[in-house]
């Protein structure tokens, strides 16, 4: 982009003003928690949100998190590669592992109900061999998508902005470590409600713009009109008639193995989706993680509403490309590189969303745009962040350092090191700006990396007979393969190392493939060769909790209804057996639905119409463009009203509190007594008479709560 459409001064002031007014805000939020709720930031706070939250924002949670940089920007890219099939695999390739790991969700709950990363649960099945090697692919996980927001958010601010790349980098991540360190998992989960509701507002303001109301193109039948011209001018090689129109793509197909092979790495060794599972109460993990998925899936599809339409009327041809980067029969003033064309670093970068943006709706697509970068990028680094605290303090600063810390000291481990990683990945994407390292290099490279441990990791959850060689060594051997596997291919593709070619299709294909299901031959191996494990699942309920007795800020009142609570929980075995119960009905619930859901998504929607080449009719299309849109109003709803709603009962009860406080009828300590007393006698609801106990008449007669 020759001039950037933004000053820098907006660059610094939406990346510095937006994330202080984050932190500022999820301060007095966890203050206002810790005020009237009596939320105490302790270690099992910090780690774990309570595990009390509940479905829409559990969902709200997964959709913020799963909504990186390259989520926007990888997947405009490969809808302007390949037509209108790009997006959906993207959606679809990425979709299914959220859908997924719903059971994993589940089962997690299931076999280790106090456990803080999944990694715990290695250690307690397999021990420390099998823990060290499932700490390195979970560290490696985390690193690698946190280098993808970094890298891509700055390329994408300093592209619209003209802010230096490395000031963005070093910027991004401050706001969010400070509202990290303060409220830990709950200050994440909130901020990723906000997050997500903000973004999707805005991409319906982008949808509509380029098919409602906008006047450079404004209806689907203009946009289909204009694909049909392109095809015919520049066809595209790979794609059924040379059309944009149809889902039938060969180097589509390519990316659409490529991206579900790395997703699964990406979800299933983050700890900052077993962190969600953990946080869930037992019964909204398994809601909470589908309605994520489905309300995600919209997010990366509806980008086709944008780009499907910039090639015809924006976007410059680039020499031969096959690829609707020629598309363009002419090009167009509005376009930022007019009239020079766009570079192929430029759309590995991420650069096709903003550059369709400002063509489309000018400063204000840039500023919409830089939003929708930095709401993505900084609530999915607080999820790095917390996932990789929990890891460095539980796995292994309370395993192999100090196993009797206090919560105290679990807890500044965990400041320690949100600070610390933060300063880690700046640093080390600074090494790849200048290296010339892209986001979409790292998105293409991170299966290759990981997913050897996918189904190792899977199976510790899931099946009783895997035995601890095979988990710890199966990984191991995976990622040497995939490695030789990557390599040799590119080497035998154009006889070099270098970043275009090992960055290409073929061998990040023959890389991916391998190391996601070379496991699948070597876990037998390794089972024939040291025998099947008879595992009964004992040592993951034995995981335990925190101690955060010497907790700073907790008086005697708060000590007293925290001691209360462990004691009910440790004693109550009647309630724990309930839970096992209803997790188990989840788990069967769990299977069935998301095996359906993956089916569909996988193969029932897409394989029909790539198998027959169909071509899509403008009606087809014009219902294509329809269902995408009533689809992302209903993640709307999902994942950003529902979760209100659900919510409302404490939102009003803390309301009432604070009005109470501050008009001085009740001081927050003395509801918190009369309501613990209240729930104490006569068995909750009623007085040992049947009658509503007089202190909780005269709470109810304030509003404070219910009758």
């Amino acid at each position: 982009m020759t001039t950037p459409p933004l000053e820098p001064s907006v660059g610094y002031g939406i990346v510095l003003g937006l994330g202080f007014a984050f932190a500022l805000g999820m301060i007095l939020t966890t203050f206002i928690l810790k005020r009237y709720n009596s939320e105490l930031v302790t270690s099992e706070m910090f780690n774990t949100a309570g595990r009390t939250v509940k479905s829409g924002l559990v969902g709200s949670a997964v959709v913020s998190s799963w909504t990186w940089a390259a989520t926007l920007l990888q997947s405009t890219g490969v809808c302007y590669r390949y037509g209108v099939s790009g997006p959906f695999w993207y959606a679809s390739g990425a979709t299914v592992q959220i859908l997924l790991f719903a059971t994993l969700a589940i089962e997690l709950k299931r076999r280790a109900p106090h456990g803080h990363t999944f990694l715990e649960v290695i250690k307690a099945r397999y021990g420390t061999p099998a823990h060290v090697v499932f700490m390195v692919f979970g560290l490696a996980t985390n690193v690698l998508v946190s280098l993808m927001l970094i890298v891509g958010g700055a390329a994408t601010v300093s592209a619209l902005t003209g802010m230096h790349t490395v000031a963005a980098i070093y910027l991004l991540p401050l706001g969010v470590v400070l509202y990290t360190i303060v409220g830990g998992l709950k200050a994440t989960i909130l901020t990723d409600w906000v997050h997500t509701f903000i973004l999707i507002i805005i991409i319906i303001i982008f949808s509509l713009t380029a098919y409602a109301s906008g006047d450079a193109l404004g209806s689907p039948s203009a946009v289909y009109d204009l694909l049909v011209k392109a095809a015919a001018a520049h066809p595209v090689e790979g794609n059924a008639e040379g059309s944009y129109l149809t889902m039938q793509s060969k180097e589509g197909a390519i990316f659409f193995v490529i991206n579900i092979v790395g997703n699964f790495g990406t979800v299933f060794l983050d700890n900052g989706y077993y962190n969600k599972a953990i946080a869930a109460s037992p019964v909204h993990a398994l809601p909470g993680y589908i309605l994520g998925g489905l309300s995600w899936f919209a997010i990366p599809w509806l980008t086709f509403l944008l780009e499907d339409s910039t090639p015809l009327t924006t976007f410059p041809p680039i020499g031969n490309h096959p690829g609707p980067l020629r598309a363009g029969p002419r090009r167009h003033p509005r376009f930022p590189t007019y009239p020079e064309r766009m570079s192929e670093a430029d759309i590995s970068a991420g650069l096709v969303l903003p550059y369709a943006a400002v063509a489309l709706l000018g400063r204000g697509g840039a500023i919409a745009t830089l939003l929708i970068v930095f709401m993505a990028v900084t609530s999915a680094t607080s999820s790095e962040l917390i996932a990789v605290s929990s890891i460095f303090t539980y796995d292994f600063y309370r395993t192999y350092v100090r196993p009797d810390a206090s919560g105290c000291r679990l807890i500044y481990m965990s400041h320690v090191i949100v600070v610390c990683y933060a300063l880690f990945i700046s640093t080390f994407s600074v090494g790849l700006y200048y290296a010339g390292i892209s986001m979409g290099y790292l998105y293409l490279m991170m299966g290759v990396v990981i997913s050897a441990a996918v189904i190792p990791a899977t199976l510790t959850l899931v099946w009783a007979g895997q035995n601890k060689w095979a988990a710890a060594l199966s990984p191991v051997f995976g990622l040497a393969f995939a490695l030789i596997a990557w390599l040799v291919t590119a080497k035998r593709e154009c006889g070099s190392l270098g970043v275009a070619c090992t960055g290409s299709n073929n061998p990040m294909l023959a890389g991916n493939v391998v190391a996601l299901l070379s496991p699948l031959v070597l876990i037998p191996a390794f089972t024939l060769l040291f025998g099947l494990d008879h595992y009964d699942w004992q040592s993951m309920l034995a995981i335990r909790k925190g101690d955060d007795d010497d907790a700073v800020g907790v008086d005697d009142l708060e000590r007293t209804a925290a001691a209360a609570g462990r004691r009910e929980e440790e004693t109550g075995d009647a309630s724990f057996q309930a839970e096992q119960a209803k997790l188990a009905r989840a788990s069967r619930i769990s299977k069935w639905t998301t095996v359906v859901l993956t089916l569909s998504f996988l193969v029932l929607w897409p394989f029909p119409m790539y198998g027959s080449g169909y071509i899509f009719s403008k009606p087809f299309f014009t219902g294509w463009v329809t269902v995408g849109i009533i689809w992302i109003f209903c993640s709307l709803g999902a994942v950003g009203l529902f979760p209100v709603f659900e919510g409302r009962h404490t939102l009003a009860r803390t309301f009432r509190c604070i009005v109470a406080d501050v008009t001085g009828r009740k001081h927050p300590k003395t509801i918190h007594a009369e309501v613990a007393a209240a729930r104490s006698s006569g068995g909750g609801e009623k007085g040992g008479a049947g009658e509503t106990p007089p202190v909780k008449k005269g709470l109810a007669k304030e509003g404070i709560v219910a009758e």
